[in-house]
C-alpha cells in the first residue's frame, strides 16, 4: 500500500460496493511516511503480524502434533523426559537460526542449508536498513537496529540509544525510537517502577530494553562482521556447542515468543548491594496475580532474582517461572520450564 497511498483511500468505496474482500499489505515504515494528504479509512480493520511463531514453524516443517502434546504436558506439569528434551530443543535450535520470517523459512525447506538460509536473512536486514533511511537519511536509526544484539550481550539492565548514536536531541531520539516501534522489527521491554497486575500504570518509557523481533535475525546480525555465518557456526549452535555465552539469544527468543502470544513486554530491576542488582527479566499479568519469569540459557537452575523478587512482593504473586534447556520439574514453588515451552505459559 505504501506504493499506492490513494488506493488505500480507496477501500472505502470498494468495501462499500460489498462484492469482494480486500488485504492490504505494506512495509509499516513506509506506510507511515504515506499517509499526508488521504483519509484512512474507517472500514480499515489492523491486524497486528509477527514472524512465524514456534508453533507455526513447526507446521512448516510438517510437525503438527508437538505442540498440542507440549500444551498438555505443561497443563499436567510433566516431563517428556532427557531424551525427548534433547530432540525437542534440537528443534528450538533450529527454530532460533532459521527464524520465522517467511522468506527464510522456505530457503531452509528448499535447500536444507543453513548457509543460503543466512544469505536469505542478510537480504531481509539490508532491506530493513534501507527502509529505516526513508526516514532518517543519516542511518541512526539503522544503526540503533544492528547494535541490539551488542547491547543485550552485555547484560545491562537497559538499552542506551545514547551511547549508540551521540549528539542527538532527546525529542530526535524520541522519533527515532518511535519509528522503531512501529516498524515491528523490534520488540520493546519497558521497565516498571511498581510491579502489580496493572503494568502499564508504572511503566518507565525513559528505561526499556530492545530485542530483535526474529531471533533468527538477531543470530545473523550478532554474527554479521562475517562476510556470512559458516556453516560451521550454524552446525556449534544447532549441536549446543558453541562456547559463547548465548543467554541473550534465549533471552531474544523468549521475548519473541512471548510478544507473538500477544504479551506486552515488561522487566523489573532493583538494587542487591552497591554493584549489583536483581533482574526480572519478564513479568506476565495473569488474573490478579504476577507471573515472573528468569531465563537461562543452559541446564543452570538457580534462581536467585526470582527468590529475591517474590519475597519482596509475596502478595502479588502468581506462578513462578525459570526458562531453561532441561526437561519441566518442580523447585519448590518455581516451575522450571524448557525453553520450548516459554510461548504456551
Amino acid at each position: 500500500m505504501q506504493q499506492c497511498p490513494k488506493a488505500r483511500q480507496a477501500i472505502k468505496y470498494l468495501v462499500q460496493d460489498g462484492r469482494y474482500d480486500y488485504i492490504e499489505t505494506g512495509s509499516l515504515i513506509s506506510i507511515r511516511q504515506n499517509t499526508d494528504g488521504i483519509t484512512i479509512p474507517s472500514e480499515e480493520d489492523r491486524i497486528e503480524m509477527f514472524p512465524m511463531d514456534y508453533e507455526e514453524f513447526c507446521w512448516a516443517m510438517g510437525d503438527t502434533a508437538t505442540v498440542p502434546l507440549l500444551r498438555q504436558l505443561l497443563d499436567k506439569k510433566a516431563s517428556l523426559g532427557a531424551d525427548m528434551n534433547r530432540q525437542h530443543m534440537r528443534s528450538l535450535r533450529l527454530y532460533m537460526l532459521v527464524g520465522g520470517m517467511p522468506q527464510a523459512v522456505s530457503e531452509y525447506l528448499g535447500t536444507k542449508n543453513l548457509r543460503a538460509v543466512d544469505s536469505m536473512k542478510r537480504k531481509i536486514i539490508k532491506l530493513y536498513i534501507d527502509d529505516f533511511r526513508k526516514i532518517d537519511k543519516t542511518g541512526k536509526i539503522g544503526r540503533l537496529f544492528s547494535s541490539i544484539p551488542s547491547m543485550l550481550s552485555r547484560g545491562v539492565s537497559r538499552f542506551y540509544p545514547t551511547s549508540i548514536v551521540k549528539g542527538v536531541k532527546t525529542e530526535k531520539m524520541e522519533e527515532y525510537l518511535i519509528a522503531l516501534e512501529e516498524s515491528k522489527t523490534v520488540n520493546f521491554a519497558f521497565h516498571v517502577t511498581d510491579p502489580q497486575v496493572g503494568l502499564p500504570l508504572s511503566e518507565d518509557r525513559s528505561r526499556f530494553k530492545l530485542y530483535v523481533g526474529d531471533t533468527g535475525l538477531m543470530v545473523t546480525l550478532a554474527f554479521w562482521d562475517k562476510s556470512f555465518t559458516e556453516n560451521i557456526l550454524y552446525d556449534k549452535l544447532l549441536a549446543d556447542r558453541l562456547p559463547a555465552n548465548l543467554g541473550y539469544v534465549y533471552e531474544n527468543l523468549v521475548a519473541q515468543m512471548l510478544r507473538s502470544a500477544g504479551n506486552e513486554l515488561y522487566y523489573y530491576t532493583w538494587p542487591k548491594d552497591d554493584r549489583h542488582n536483581y533482574e526480572v527479566d519478564f513479568l506476565l499479568s495473569r488474573g490478579a496475580k504476577l507471573c515472573p519469569l528468569e531465563v537461562k540459557s543452559g541446564s543452570y537452575s538457580s534462581h536467585a532474582s526470582l527468590d529475591a523478587f517474590c519475597q519482596k512482593f509475596p502478595s502479588r504473586i502468581g506462578e513462578r517461572y525459570l526458562i531453561y534447556t532441561k526437561e519441566l520439574r518442580k523447585d519448590d514453588n518455581t516451575l522450571l520450564v524448557p525453553a520450548y515451552m516459554a510461548g504456551l505459559l
